[in-house]
């Protein structure tokens, strides 16, 4: 059992923290009974498995590999209030495109919790992938991870250069609709586009950038009818995923 919060697998932990350690250590902390069994359950590797001293070892879990520390340590790790006191580290998965029929592309979204419930929703609607844009928050943060509720593990997300990838998508063949407060058409006057099809949706404040706007096929937006000017980005982008799977 590890006591000290000097312990060499107790530093790195910490630096799993930040994003500057995570990309250097290409790995990432889960935090939960959910998340670890999600992340069990999924291809990723699972380099270890953290659990407080108090609590009882799952049978499914004894053929990985465990570490168990106590209340203090797991304090020093953790990042929700109330720990369950399970945690696990789980690598970073390398992924390559491959093209896919329903993908979300991401501008800018800063807030953790939105990308968070973004790509559960994604998972949720059966998009096949999602692109991240520059100036989106890191899709490994702890919040954004716990958003998820395991939706990070059930699908891939990439992270990438839209100015490059859009033009590349459409040219092979992929209807992209983009978010806009100007110039936009109400989704429900559009006729839904055959596979394979993105959506583009932007910063929370901003909204998608002109020069990404430009490249995309049509301009959509959901009407207010009430006195509201705007939704959230992430009750905005559940909308409409579910209105492009038809």
């Amino acid at each position: 059992m590890i006591t000290s919060l000097q312990n060499g697998y107790v530093k790195r932990w910490k630096k799993l923290k930040r994003r500057r350690g995570r990309e250097k250590e290409r790995a990432f902390l889960v935090e939960g009974f959910h998340l670890v069994e999600e992340a069990l359950k999924s291809d990723w590797t699972v380099q270890e498995i953290v659990i407080r001293e108090d609590i009882n070892i799952q049978n499914e879990w004894q053929g990985y590999k465990y570490v168990q520390v106590t209340n203090e340590v797991f304090q020093e790790i953790a990042d929700t209030d109330h720990p369950q006191g399970v945690a696990a580290v789980v690598e970073m998965k390398e992924m390559e495109w491959e093209g896919a029929n329903r993908v979300l592309l991401l501008d800018s979204i800063q807030d953790p919790g939105n990308l968070g419930t973004i790509i559960r929703t994604a998972d949720a609607a059966g998009f096949d992938a999602i692109m991240l844009g520059k100036g989106t928050v890191d899709p490994y943060n702890d919040k954004v991870i716990r958003s998820t509720q395991g939706s990070i593990f059930h699908l891939p997300v990439f992270q990438e250069e839209l100015e490059e990838i859009i033009p590349s998508m459409r040219q092979e063949g992929t209807t992209v609709w983009a978010t806009s407060l100007q110039g936009a058409t109400p989704y429900m006057e559009k006729t839904i586009p055959d596979e394979p099809f993105a959506l583009l949706v932007g910063n929370e404040g901003s909204g998608v950038q002109e020069e990404l706007l430009q490249l995309a096929d049509e301009r959509v937006n959901i009407p207010m009818y009430g006195q509201a000017e705007s939704l959230n980005v992430a009750v905005a982008t559940g909308i409409l995923l579910y209105a492009m799977r038809g």
